[in-house]
Formats: C-alpha cells, sequence, structure tokens
C-alpha cells in the first residue's frame, strides 16, 4: 500500500531502499499524523468538499487508531511504506470510499511537514520543562553549598578560589541560554504547514486559518512555497539547539568525571551510581557521566549532518529529506534521557570537604592579595610584581580573608536573580 501506486510493480530492491526504516521510524509520529488528519478532515467537511456525515465517520476512525497508537496497539506492518499509508488503508478498509477521501487536498508532503512539526513542538515543550527542572535542582544545590569553597582552575592550572554554590548554579544559569534557544526552535516549529500540498498549494477553496486553529499551531506557514522549504530548514535549527544543550551538559559531564577522580576528589556518589572494574576492586566509576558526554557529542554532531544533508538543494521537495527524520528522533529520545538520568543522578552528589590550606592550593589567593595591596594604596602594578616576587622566591603567605562581595561572585551568588531571570522569559 502506497499513497502514490500507480499500475506497475516497484522493483522490490528499489521499493526496500527507498523504504528504508519509515515503518519504526514512523511511530513516533502516528499520534500527529492522526491529529493533523481529524483537523483535515473537519475543515474538507467546513468548505463542502465532504459533508459533515463524512466527517464525522472519518473522525471516529481516526480517534479508534489513536487510541490503538496510545495502548501501544498500533502496528506498521511490511506491507506499507509509511504510517501515513497505513493509516489510509485503515480509513478505506472501514469506511471504503469514504476513506480514500481523506487525502483530498493534501500531499503526503505537507502531510509529514505537519505530523513532524507537530512531535517537534511537543517535543520541544517536554525537553525545555525537563530544562526548567534541572535548573531548579541546580540552584538548589547551590543554596545547599553556597559556603563551601571549590578551588577554580584555568587551563587546568589552580587558578582562583571558587565555590561549589558558583559552580552549581553556573551551571544552572548557563542552561537558560539553552532554554532561549530551544523556545526559538520552538517559535519556528509553530507554524501550520498543512494547505501546502506538494509546495504549490490546491486548487481547493481550503481554509488554512481553521486547521491553524485546530491544530493550535501559533501562527499559519501562509507562503506554500515557505512552507515546504522549512523541510530541513526546521531540522537545522532545532539540531543547533539540541547541540548548545548538548554542549552544556557534555561540559558538566566532563567537570564532574574529573572532580570525582582521585587527583581532584571533590565530589563522589553514592556506590550504587557507579560502576567497577573487572580487575580493579578499588573502583567507582562516573560510566553516567561518561555515557552522557558522549551521547551530548553525538547530538551536537547531528547539526552538521543536517546541513549536509540539505546544503545547496533548490526549492521544492527532494527525497533527501527522508534521511533527516531518524537522527532527529533519535536525537530528541536521547535528550529526553539524558536530561532524566542527569538530574536524577545530581540530585544524589555528595559534595566533599575540600582542605583549601593543602599545599597545591597555596597559590588559589594571589589575585585577592593583589588587590588587598590596591585596596591599601599600592598600584596594581607594583603590586603585581610584590606578589610575583614572593611566589618566585618562596617567600609568599597566602591571605583567605579577603571575600568577593560582587553580584554573581562566590560571597554574592545572586540566586535570586538567577531564578527570576527564567521567571521573566520562561
Amino acid at each position: 500500500m502506497k499513497l502514490w501506486k500507480k499500475e506497475f510493480s516497484l522493483d522490490k530492491a528499489i521499493e526496500n531502499f527507498t523504504v528504508g526504516n519509515d515503518r519504526e521510524i514512523d511511530i513516533h509520529i502516528a499520534k500527529y499524523d492522526v491529529i493533523a488528519s481529524k483537523a483535515h478532515a473537519m475543515m474538507l467537511a467546513s468548505v463542502g468538499i465532504i459533508s459533515s456525515e463524512e466527517s464525522e465517520a472519518l473522525i471516529k476512525e481516526l480517534d479508534l487508531i489513536l487510541q490503538q497508537i496510545e495502548n501501544n496497539e498500533f502496528i506498521i506492518e511490511q506491507d506499507f511504506e509509511d504510517v501515513h499509508s497505513k493509516i489510509e488503508f485503515e480509513l478505506t478498509k472501514k469506511l471504503g470510499e469514504t476513506g480514500k477521501k481523506i487525502h483530498t487536498a493534501r500531499s503526503r508532503n505537507d502531510q509529514v511537514l505537519v505530523a513532524l512539526q507537530l512531535y517537534y513542538k511537543n517535543e520541544l515543550l517536554t525537553i525545555i520543562e525537563q530544562v526548567k527542572t534541572l535548573f531548579n535542582t541546580l540552584i538548589s544545590l547551590a543554596e545547599q553549598y553556597k559556603d563551601k569553597l571549590l578551588p577554580g582552575y584555568t587551563h587546568l592550572q589552580v587558578a582562583m578560589p571558587s565555590s561549589f554554590g558558583l559552580w552549581f548554579s553556573g551551571y544552572a544559569e548557563t542552561l537558560l541560554d539553552d532554554i532561549e534557544l530551544l523556545s526559538s526552535s520552538l517559535k519556528i516549529v509553530d507554524q501550520n504547514p498543512l494547505g501546502s500540498a506538494a509546495g504549490y498549494g490546491s486548487s481547493f477553496p481550503i481554509d488554512r486559518l481553521m486547521t491553524t486553529e485546530e491544530l493550535e499551531f501559533a501562527t499559519l506557514k501562509y507562503n506554500v512555497i515557505a512552507a515546504q522549504m522549512a523541510r530541513g530548514k526546521n531540522e537545522r535549527i532545532i539540531a543547533s539547539s539540541l547541540g548548545n544543550l548538548g554542549n552544556t551538559l557534555s561540559k558538566f559531564s566532563m567537570d564532574i568525571c574529573l572532580y570525582m577522580s582521585q587527583n581532584f576528589g571533590f565530589i563522589t556518589f553514592p556506590d550504587e551510581l557507579t560502576t567497577g572494574s573487572s580487575i580493579m576492586p578499588h573502583k567507582k566509576n562516573p560510566d553516567v557521566f561518561e555515557l552522557v558526554r558522549g551521547k551530548c557529542n553525538q547530538i551536537q554532531a547531528l547539526q552538521t549532518e543536517m546541513l549536509l544533508l540539505t546544503n545547496n538543494l533548490p526549492s521544492g521537495y527532494h527525497r533527501d529529506y527522508q534521511l533527516l527524520k531518524e537522527n532527529m528522533i533519535k536525537a530528541f529520545e536521547n535528550m529526553k534521557t539524558i536530561l532524566d538520568i542527569f538530574n536524577y543522578s545530581i540530585n544524589q552528589v555528595i559534595v566533599k570537604d575540600v582542605d583549601m590550606n593543602d599545599e597545591k592550593y597555596k597559590y588559589l589567593y594571589t589575585v585577592d592579595n593583589i588587590n588587598t595591596l590596591v585596596t591599601n594604596g599600592m598600584s596594581f602594578r607594583d603590586a603585581y610584581s610584590k606578589i610575583s616576587s614572593e611566589v618566585e622566591n618562596g617567600t609568599y603567605m597566602p591571605d583567605a580573608s579577603k571575600d568577593h562581595s560582587h553580584v554573581g561572585s562566590i560571597h554574592n551568588l545572586s540566586l535570586d536573580k538567577i531564578k527570576e531571570k527564567l521567571a521573566a522569559k520562561f
């Protein structure tokens, strides 16, 4: 069963190659194809293309299919090219000629587009909520550990005093930038493409504003060519926003792996959250965060894939677009899992006491000590030279008494202001 079936049989090798694994992938968008088909059937009746009785019959059967999908009972057999042909077949089997009318005034192009964009909308909203949850977790940890000092590093060399509060809230505020990008991606896909058909509209008097309202899109993608050109562009934009979130989580995971190692020893986790070694009984490996790091790096690579698949394609539909779905859907599924396990694990972090008097942290306070001399009247350049000479000749004695009082520093985290950012924007 194919929506484009003609009066000849397709070569089996060609069929297998062109269909690929769409049947498995399309399960993720089946729900949204049904939802869009219901809106389409209502619209067809409203403009007199089909009768109200036909529309009601179509919607009734579509609701039954939707129930199957939600109960995980919906199957796309090998006889079908994709979810769209399967659903139309079921409608035709149950309703005969009425079932065949569901495809009136639409193409598989805009049928796929609208299902994908509804899927993208839902997944982006889900991920944004998950990121908000992680944000709140990190703000809570920052408040809990705001007074526990931590060595700060540049070039992986001991640099200046930091704190666990600063570390946790630093990643929390960075997540706000990632939410901003995800929200921008959401706005891009929140435009109804249904009615653009194969990219050049339809001679039927369809009501695209009605389907926009029924499907709860924020607006309509008015120009039908623009609607079709969204295929590929949507994926590039989403891949970029998911990649930026992946970068934050990957960097955070790298910090965690470093800080868990014996050479740092700043944090640990309960034994049941770590793994062991087949030959080294002392090992507590941060496999969760190593896998988060690796999976997030895979997601960061997605944008390059989307760019290469769509770069320099002319306007209009091309079969290359079929290849966008699989790894986009996989990225969404992976990111949801990553955010769940990250939040679950970081909630159980064990923050250790760091002995800031340890010899290896001796030079953490050189900048603070320079600033003390400047406060007492010495020029910065002379103060720098004085402390530098003491470091070189071994006479430097650290003074850890100076506070960092400005907004966003270790003694003034401004957590309320960071939380206000989330409340104001999202």
